[in-house]
């Protein structure tokens, strides 16, 4: 049974994006001072949860802006397509989140009077209209780009579509300076009335942020840009070599795309084929251009350079089944297939074998783009299910659900007038279990998303009447905290998310029997810089869903590429990258969590969150502490992992019951001096992981604001029958 809590005088609740207080007990006063005597763990490798999956340590991206073209894709200019008509008006000031507007796409410039630079909509290269330059006899017309990145000495190749009179005489030029010797130029003559692809190369001859590309004209009648591009000739398929290098490290089990919101109005007809000649679009969900360019193929090339197998979201917001069932179809299908066919035209004749895909993204968010209300859509969502899996029956189909903390924290147990301080389990609001009530047989799995907001916590008071702070959504107030707390909130989320699924398998016997799943392929502890402090958060949220591996398969960080620090030519692994590094390598798929109990039990959350199920504390029994433990397949070595987020080092003495230390150990041990240290580019890393070897002592000495992972070898086996972990679940 829960524990039962007094109610408080105040509704406060913390929840997803809120920062958990703990109660004022005499231990939490003293976190940051070591313990008086050891903290006791007991590992039990007896105990044994199933094997870590490939996918615990998954990756989200999504088409945000600029977000895929400038940290993954190679391609230097915005809008090559020409979505935009090109003028020396100053562009409006760009709508939407912050993070959008610092972001905005830069705009095509003309050289020369505007009006010698018209969009013409008489058959368009790509899109609605394509740029016509009126040519002049001396002086040079067309059209430039600023604020490219270049460094001295490396080689940028591309090419350019034009079409036009004989009389055009053609210029591309690459600049770095304002001398006439800071440039590099290729002449085009020739131009017919048709369209053709001609490339072009060169060499920067300096460092710069403010290089321009300009394509300009002399001489008479006019001429047609179609599109244009321009790379580092050591992109690889057109993805950064920097930066694909970094995330391959990751050891990242998937990626999941397209979205995310983006999906709700993805074509994914347009999104195949020729690069060059898909339309621009404009992403209603983020208000945002997309060039277009990383559609499906590239998705199924960047998870080839990462090592990773793709998650595809289909669009069941304004889509509809029957495309859903032609995308897999694309993905999937044997050269037979017509859309196989396709693919296969398109260069790609081996069917990719998608395995994971999910239908819809937050379909319960009136934010998200052809939202209905949970009847209508199970409804939708059956057809979909159905007509995916007519086309390939061995997908594996996830649910995109969303329990009651959710609902409430995002408003939309407010917006169905739910007036109590609990959202009832199986009420409107609780899709996750529509889907277990109505959708029986059309899912694998199930997902579930979280976003917690550092510094803040949620007032159920505040939310039910729309009170918002900034951008924040309905309800969050700011918490004060001690390091302690801020470091574990976002864990809480993931133990409330377990509890609320146990409560699922209590109510509905067949999850286990049918071996449903848990995804959370969405979450971020946002609000905060990545450094030491929100790398100890992320160590106790990685440690949180490890603990519920029997059913907790899958989890995507939201978003991939935010676990680097990266401009326009140079990236590296930020501290929550080498987190993941850390966890991927030394707590990665097969190993066998085992059962840790200990001596010192968390806490009690001063604010409860608004569900039926007031759920036991995260983390485990060691508090301060935070500790997991599992085994090798093999039962030959025992891997200990253990956060201390307070400012003394700390005593944990190990009582490995089921088998026996024998001989020293490996540690990797990742800190820095302050919790805000940080790696940043260009910077001396001020966060390490370091490999020590250790005696096989008993009791450990943990260090302040420290990760560690040990590993100890063992000389004994459990005996047969005793490993307790169901093979078959899928994934």
């Amino acid at each position: 049974m829960p524990r039962k809590r007094k109610p408080l005088k105040k509704s406060l609740l913390t929840v997803a994006a809120a920062v958990l207080c703990v109660a004022a007990l005499p231990r939490a006063r003293a976190a940051a001072a070591p313990s008086p005597r050891p903290i006791l763990a007991t590992v039990d490798t007896r105990q044994v949860s199933r094997p870590i999956s490939p996918y615990e340590y998954g990756m989200f991206i999504e088409h945000i802006g600029p977000l895929v073209y400038r940290s993954l894709w190679s391609e230097m200019l915005d809008d090559r397509k020409f979505y935009y008509a090109i003028s020396s008006r100053a562009a409006p000031a760009p709508a939407g989140p912050r993070f959008l507007r610092m972001m905005a796409l830069r705009r095509w410039q003309p050289v020369g009077p505007d009006a010698l630079v018209t969009m013409d909509t008489r058959d368009p290269f790509v899109g609605l209209h394509s740029p016509r330059i009126e040519l002049g006899a001396t002086s040079a017309h067309g059209i430039r780009q600023s604020g490219l990145a270049l460094v001295k000495g490396k080689r940028y190749t591309g090419y350019i579509y034009l079409k036009g009179g004989p009389a055009a005489r053609v210029s591309v030029t690459l600049t770095w300076g304002h001398a006439a010797r800071d440039r590099a130029a290729a002449q085009f003559s020739g131009l017919t009335h048709g369209y053709e692809r001609v490339p072009f190369s060169f060499t920067a001859g300096a460092d710069t942020a403010r290089g321009a590309l300009e394509i300009t004209g002399t001489g008479s009648g006019s001429f047609h840009i179609g599109t244009v591009s321009l790379m580092p000739a050591d992109n690889v398929d057109g993805f950064r070599p920097d930066t694909i290098a970094l995330l391959r490290q990751l050891h990242s089990g998937f990626w999941r795309f397209p979205g995310g919101n983006f999906t709700a109005d993805f074509n994914w007809y347009e999104a195949v084929g020729d690069r060059d000649t898909r339309p621009p679009v404009l992403d209603h969900a983020w208000n945002a251009v997309q060039s277009n360019d990383v559609g499906l193929d590239e998705f199924m090339t960047l998870c080839r350079l990462l090592g990773a197998a793709p998650y595809i979201t289909v669009n069941a917001g304004f889509g509809d089944a029957h495309s859903a069932a032609q995308e897999v179809e694309y993905m999937n299908g044997s050269t037979a297939t017509p859309l196989g066919a396709l693919r296969a035209r398109n260069g790609h004749p081996a069917p990719y074998d998608v395995k994971f895909w999910n239908i819809g993204n937050e379909p319960y968010g009136p934010w998200e783009l052809g939202h209905t209300d949970l009847k209508d859509f199970l409804v939708k969502y059956g057809e979909f299910a159905r007509a995916m899996r007519r086309v390939d029956p061995s997908i594996v189909l996830l649910a995109p659900a969303a329990m009651p903390d959710e609902m409430t924290i995002e408003g939309v147990a407010r917006d169905l007038h739910i007036a109590s301080d609990e959202v009832p389990y199986c009420a409107a609001a609780d899709w996750t279990c529509g889907y277990l009530e109505h959708s029986f047989g059309d899912f694998n799995g199930i997902t579930e998303h979280w976003y917690a907001r550092a510094g803040m916590r949620f007032d159920l008071a505040r939310g039910r009447q729309g009170l918002r702070i900034d951008h924040m959504e309905p309800g969050y107030v700011p918490a004060k905290e001690s390091v302690l707390q801020w470091v574990r909130a976002p864990s809480d989320r993931v133990r409330l998310k377990a509890e609320e699924w146990r409560h699922y398998e209590g109510r509905f016997p067949a999850m286990r029997r049918g071996k449903i799943f848990m995804s959370i392929d969405e979450y971020a502890y946002t609000g905060a810089p990545p450094d030491l402090k929100l790398s100890l958060a992320y160590a106790m949220v990685l440690n949180e869903m490890l603990r519920h591996t029997n059913f907790l398969r899958m989890s995507a960080f939201t978003m991939g590429v935010s676990t680097l620090d990266f401009d326009a030519t140079a990236a590296t692994l930020n501290t929550t990258g080498l987190l993941f590094k850390l966890y991927g390598k030394h707590l990665g798929a097969g190993l066998l969590p085992v059962k840790v109990t200990g001596d010192s039990p968390q806490p009690l959350t001063r604010y409860p969150l608004p569900v039926e199920t007031n759920p036991h504390e995260a983390g485990s029994a060691t508090y301060p502490l935070d500790v997991i433990a599992a085994v090798s397949p093999d039962r030959k070595y025992l891997t200990v992992d253990v956060v201390n987020a307070t400012a003394a080092a700390q005593l944990l003495s190990l009582d490995v019951r089921g088998a026996r230390i024998a001989g020293r150990s490996q540690l990797w041990q990742m800190t820095g001096p302050t919790l805000e240290s940080a790696n940043r580019l260009g910077q001396k890393p001020r966060v390490r992981v370091r490999r020590i070897a250790t005696a096989a002592a008993p009791t450990l000495s943990v260090p302040p604001l420290s990760i560690d992972i040990y590993r100890f070898p063992l000389t004994s086996s459990p005996p047969p029958g005793e490993e307790g972990a169901d093979e078959g679940q899928r994934p």
